[in-house]
């Protein structure tokens, strides 16, 4: 089990909370509304915001997967392992590890020796954010509440593993 998730635990930036379908589905409606953000933010060229939401419609649906198994996370980073870790979905985990760097780029860097955002480059963030999540939609539909217990079972005990 990862060491950055027993440190989050301890820091109290993860912790197992009450399940909660009101945030599950507030969650799942800011995903919505981020892709439908990058989605216009493409039509008016707006390239690298466009890839900014691209990732958060992503992020914002894996924190709908979280609440509904009564899991919070406060670092994106946290929330990338435990896709990859507990919820054993690595490709899922690397799609958003890898929008998350094209967040980081668009949000924090000027284009300076890099490559700049482009409609091609966004257009494929886009892309890969619907398919991102219309798996992890899947993957929550078919999800057992036995699974969503052992998971919750899992990250309860992180500390005791790597003491």
């Amino acid at each position: 089990m990862s060491r950055f998730l027993v440190k989050l635990k301890a820091q109290k930036r993860l912790e197992i909370v009450d399940k909660s379908q009101e945030m599950y589905e507030s969650y799942l409606l800011k995903s919505e509304n981020c892709l439908k953000s990058a989605r216009i933010l493409l039509k008016e060229s707006l390239y690298e915001n466009s890839i900014i939401d691209s990732y958060y419609a992503m992020y914002n649906c894996a924190l709908a997967l979280l609440f509904k198994c009564g899991i919070k996370c406060e670092n994106h980073a946290g929330s990338i392992i435990i896709l990859k870790e507990i919820f054993n979905l690595p490709q899922l985990a690397e799609s958003l590890k890898d929008a998350k760097k094209s967040r980081i780029d668009s949000q924090y860097y000027v284009s300076d020796t890099k490559e700049e955002a482009d409609q091609d480059t966004t257009e494929k963030a886009i892309k890969n954010s619907e398919n991102f999540i219309l798996q992890l939609r899947a993957f929550i539909g078919l999800i057992k509440t036995s699974e969503i217990e052992e998971i919750r079972k899992k990250l309860g005990s992180l500390e005791n593993d790597n003491q």
